[in-house]
């Protein structure tokens, strides 16, 4: 029997343990080591964090799921992996520390015939001081716990309208190189609506702050559209929605700093300017967790295995390229450690090659530019193509590895824009290939038969069916392997 130990159970890894299971049965161990108890829905936190949804509604206990999966679940934080065994272990393996109160910080090891890597991102709130919603002066909807806090203080400020009072919000990116437009992008349209809907709109302004180069850059460089016979750019798009909605905007913007109720930030012009604001919720960027790697005789080899951003290395192509040289060759297939062939890192937890966006710096040198998003639908998607893979090789099975790459798939977003059944929008957007191949579409680097984006009630249909499918195949309900990533 064989053991295949899952860090995280995130997005990428609850959806590679769930098939990982499903193809291996009772013949080999699932285990998934991860910090918190609940599996979250973090499309829908945007919801919590306007007072829509409470947080029991984007959250799945993991226990319940695995449990009735046959699927070992350790409640703990890893810490290290061996890769080549060690101290009392011939064999590969991960120390980890307990995070459940009856063995709080207790640290314990699991051998691993395969390792997946899954852990997310640590939402690096630190590289912005005053940027944390704990401690600082901001908020976030990166958790449920963070958008409940974001809607109570919403309430406030709506309370202070009623009133009679004027209320500036800046909604956006804390960072020069966060990513994730797309969470703060939704929150900032769902807050224009409900506004709207508690008939205090008339007493608010609303500002977008972003790294982006340009509206509609999403991280993903834009994305060019085509409707009604003309060819347009995402920039026109998001522009007209945002004029339409009343919405400003300050690009091209570096928080450096966040006070109470204050941003300074400086531009890829290098200004230095500081903003005024009775709300934020700004993004934080993203690093890896932190685990260290470690050899048979103890040496460090975190270097080897990871990124300075900490992100694990897998099949990409890692030599530093001028923007001009990136392909979608770049790009990993396998998510396969290129030292550690029984090592892989799905969704966030894997190191990108590069960005997608064109990088760009101030006078100073601060990079200013959204990094590669890698969440939602792209990250199930990997992480059912790695389960596969191991699957067959713990099966006997000689087949290719199945591949993944994001220069190969496309993505499809439903992005919240106001929700409500009747009056409630929502914007529907489809991508392919997710990373821009300028060799196979020259002119635009996407295909534009399957690059589409619109806007309407439709959509916010599709995204409420989408969060009870995606909170139903999450609990592992009958059926849920037929519900697409």
């Amino acid at each position: 029997m064989g053991r295949v130990v899952v860090l995280g159970a995130g997005i990428s890894g609850h959806t590679a343990a769930l098939f990982l299971k499903r193809h291996l049965g009772k013949h080999h161990e699932v285990v998934v080591v991860s910090p918190k108890p609940t599996y979250n829905w973090i499309p829908s936190n945007i919801w919590v964090g306007v007072g829509l949804m409470k947080p029991k509604q984007v959250l799945v206990d993991l226990h319940k799921v695995y449990k009735k999966s046959g699927i070992e679940f350790r409640q703990a934080r890893a810490t290290a992996i061996w890769p080549e065994g060690g101290k009392d272990h011939t064999t590969p393996f991960v120390e980890f520390a307990y995070t459940d109160d009856a063995r709080l910080d207790q640290m314990d090891t699991l051998e691993y015939d395969y390792l997946i890597n899954a852990t997310g991102p640590k939402l690096n709130f630190d590289a912005t001081p005053g940027l944390d919603p704990i401690h600082g002066n901001s908020l976030s909807v990166c958790t449920p716990s963070h958008a409940l806090e974001a809607s109570e203080h919403l309430q406030e400020c709506v309370e202070r309208m009623r009133r009679g009072e004027r209320q500036k919000f800046i909604i956006g990116t804390g960072h020069g190189q966060a990513t994730c437009q797309g969470a703060a992008f939704e929150y900032a349209l769902n807050l224009e609506f409900m506004l709207r809907q508690w008939r205090v709109r008339d007493r608010a302004d609303i500002v977008w702050m972003s790294n982006e180069y340009c509206l509609g850059d999403f991280g993903m460089g834009g994305l060019y559209l085509k409707q009604g016979g003309y060819v347009t750019h995402s920039k026109i798009f998001a522009e007209s929605l945002y004029k339409e909605r009343g919405l400003g905007w300050i690009l091209q913007a570096h928080a450096k700093q966040v006070d109470r109720g204050q941003v300074h930030y400086t531009n890829l012009d290098g200004d230095e300017r500081t903003e005024h604001a009775d709300f934020m919720m700004l993004i934080p960027p993203f690093s890896g967790v932190g685990l260290d790697a470690f050899d048979r005789q103890g040496n460090t080899i975190t270097e080897k295995l990871f990124a300075p951003n900490g992100f694990m290395r897998v099949d990409a192509d890692y030599t530093p390229r001028d923007y001009t040289e990136w392909t979608a060759d770049d790009w990993p297939k396998t998510y396969q450690n290129r030292d550690y062939s029984n090592i892989y890192a799905i969704g966030i937890a894997f190191a990108p090659p590069h960005a997608i966006s064109r990088p760009r710096k101030s006078p100073d040198g601060t990079p200013i530019f959204a990094t590669a998003p890698r969440t939602g639908m792209p990250s199930a998607m990997i992480g059912r193509a790695v389960a596969e893979t191991i699957a067959d090789k713990m099966r006997g099975r000689d087949r290719p590895a199945h591949c993944a790459s994001m220069a190969r798939m496309g993505a499809a977003c439903v992005a919240s824009a106001g929700a409500s059944p009747f009056t409630g929008t929502a914007v529907s957007m489809t991508v392919f290939p997710i990373i821009p191949d300028f060799e196979a579409y020259p002119e635009y680097g996407r295909d534009l038969r399957h690059t589409t984006g619109e806007i309407g009630l439709a959509g916010h249909w599709i995204k409420s069916i989408l969060h009870h499918m995606f909170i139903y195949k999450a609990k592992a309900k009958p059926g849920w392997w037929m519900i697409p990533e």
